[in-house]
């Protein structure tokens, strides 16, 4: 009888652990033409695989750089789900999960954020739930809350900094929604240096310095960090040139700095030559680090002070031959104390900190977009939930550099939900699109439930490159209703119109007065006028008024309910048709 009895409670365990098995979904990035990864230069080119750099380099890279191209610092996965439950498993070349300067975590870890509907980013702590053992690790994050669940989180997971990744899993309650998102075509900031780059020493992978400036900047970084190997051997600046890049930062003096001054100078300029001949973006190089420890090690600091001096000589150099967009950054920039370091070459958390904050800094003075605007800084978001926003933002920028589009049309779900491409949520005025746009290249650069500031971070990243439009029609600004004043708002059109005047000045553009919407009349009204107001045009930028379209013939401001969707706000059919019939004679 008491063996039955324990028959019966081995039984039921196993059950219970079947029944629990089969409630998780495992979900594989490699699945699909081309990867969902992130945070690397040749995603196309690489396959099913995880590694950093794609085969055709083994012949010209040293080998001390080949060697460590298996380590997947900077690489992402991002991923959208509802899941109360996110579960990680992976396989690690090396077993050694372990490092002796840094955490198992750092080493061999994942590192989980996740974003707010309104495009604020926070860390998720999986609270010790993890198991790194034989060929398999597992992290896992419990019991999630979130605002909005049926939409989900937007996630990034950070890959290991020291390790690498042979397979990968993400594991989600079996009922709960997914979906992973490509890495965005829009350029990428491209950092290349020592171990402190490719991720020693903080305590976990998102703590990394080029993890924090993906997260913050939200521009695609490429690590390109290479531990005790950043020596700018001339291979690897003909690598680094294939890269189309926003930004290059060559950070490699805390190896570098024991070459000979000649050949630091020789090297580093041949380096920057090298790059400038494939591309415009702005350079930045990169003394060693402070030495902290200079009180009592005072022959380290004057090495490395040494290989900076020759460094200084070199841009010193290249500025004099008229090198353009060339930047600096000195030691003191990095405001290192004596807590900030693990055993003096390698950067703690707050080490990483106020490194990355530095980087921060100087990057947003040598990128002149990144200068937010302080009433509207820019930001994603995911308050829509008929699309998804950053897939959207990837169709746009791809669109706009393939099909040489004639016109583009830039604003909210009101724009959105018109019609054309890229096709993504509703549609509610496709006949009346055919009729304005007919065979016309035009890109529908609408996005469902966007705000001014959101529209600053899309033309911030890429959606106005690759193309020179004719036509660019400008309509925002109804979100901002309810968390903007009218004169905000209305100073908010007309900065961002500079801005696109800046990025396409040989379009015509289109600004359309903010449309009514049930209830709002008055307020609208205001910001109509006020926009009139500051707004200049001249022969290639005009204010347009279609608000006659929408309202009731009675001079009442009303909107006409027969020309809108039962909310009040989205134009029918009727809507954009009246809308497309006037707005045609505008874009001829």
């Amino acid at each position: 009888m008491k063996i039955k009895h324990i028959s019966m409670i081995v039984l039921l365990w196993m059950m219970t652990i079947q029944a629990t098995a089969q409630q998780v979904k495992w979900m594989n990035p490699m699945d699909g033409d081309e990867p969902y990864i992130c945070g690397r230069a040749w995603n196309k080119e690489m396959g099913k695989s995880y590694d950093r750099l794609p085969e055709r380099f083994a012949a010209t890279l040293p080998k001390n750089v080949w060697s460590l191209k298996a380590q997947t610092a900077g690489v992402i996965v991002r991923f959208v789900s509802n899941s109360k439950t996110i579960r990680v498993r992976y396989g690690c070349p090396s077993n050694n999960y372990n490092g002796f300067n840094m955490t198992g975590i750092n080493k061999s870890g994942v590192d989980l954020y996740g974003k707010t509907p309104d495009g604020d980013t926070h860390w998720i702590a999986n609270h010790m739930s993890w198991k790194m053992k034989a060929d398999t690790a597992r992290m896992e994050w419990q019991n999630l809350t979130f605002k909005n669940k049926s939409r989900g989180v937007e996630y990034t997971l950070y890959l290991p900094n020291y390790n690498g990744v042979k397979w990968l899993e993400v594991g989600v309650d079996a009922n709960a929604s997914f979906q992973f998102i490509h890495q965005s075509p829009e350029r990428p900031i491209v950092i290349y240096g020592s171990s402190i780059i490719q991720g020693a020493s903080p305590s976990r992978p998102g703590m990394a310095i080029t993890n924090i400036v993906e997260r913050e900047m939200e521009y695609p970084v490429i690590n390109l960090g290479f531990s005790g190997s950043a020596r700018m051997e001339p291979a690897v600046f003909d690598m680094l040139s294939e890269i189309n890049a926003r930004a290059f930062v060559v950070d490699a003096m805390p190896n570098s700095f024991n070459l000979k001054e000649p050949e630091i100078i020789k090297r580093a300029k041949e380096g920057v030559m090298k790059l400038r001949a494939k591309s415009d973006a702005p350079i930045l190089l990169c003394e060693c680090h402070p030495t902290p420890d200079s009180v009592f090690r005072a022959n380290v600091a004057a090495k490395y002070n040494r290989g900076n001096a020759a460094l200084h000589k070199a841009y010193d150099e290249l500025k004099a031959e008229g090198v353009k967009n060339l930047f600096y950054m000195n030691k003191a920039d990095i405001a290192f104390g004596e807590e900030y370091m693990i055993e003096g070459s390698h950067p703690n958390d707050l080490g990483c900190r106020v490194y990355a904050d530095a980087y921060i800094k100087k990057l947003r003075e040598m990128l002149a977009e990144d200068a937010p605007n302080k009433v509207f800084p820019p930001v994603t978001q995911r308050r829509d939930g008929c699309y998804e926003w950053r897939v959207r933002h990837n169709q746009v920028v791809e669109l706009n550099h393939t099909t040489d589009p004639e016109i583009l049309l830039i604003g909210n779900s009101i724009t959105h939900f018109w019609g054309g491409n890229p096709v993504n949520g509703v549609n509610n005025g496709g006949a009346a699109w055919g009729k304005t746009f007919g065979k016309r290249r035009v890109t529908n650069m609408g996005f469902g439930w966007d705000r001014i500031e959101n529209v600053f971070w899309r033309i911030y990243h890429g959606e106005l490159e690759g193309c020179k439009p004719k036509h660019i029609c400008l309509l925002i600004g109804i979100n901002n209703y309810y968390v903007n004043t009218e004169e905000e708002i209305a100073q908010g059109i007309v900065d961002l119109t500079a801005l696109i005047r800046e990025r396409q000045p040989q379009a015509k553009i289109h600004v359309l007065k903010v449309y009514p919407a049930k209830n709002r009349e008055v307020k609208v009204a205001r910001i109509n006028q006020l926009l009139e107001q500051k707004f200049v045009a001249d022969d290639k930028t005009e204010l347009v008024d279609l608000t006659d379209c929408l309202t009731l013939k009675d001079g009442s401001g009303k909107i006409d309910p027969t020309c809108f969707m039962k909310d009040g706000l989205h134009p029918n059919e009727k809507g954009y048709t009246l809308l497309g019939k006037q707005l045609k004679k505008h874009l001829k």
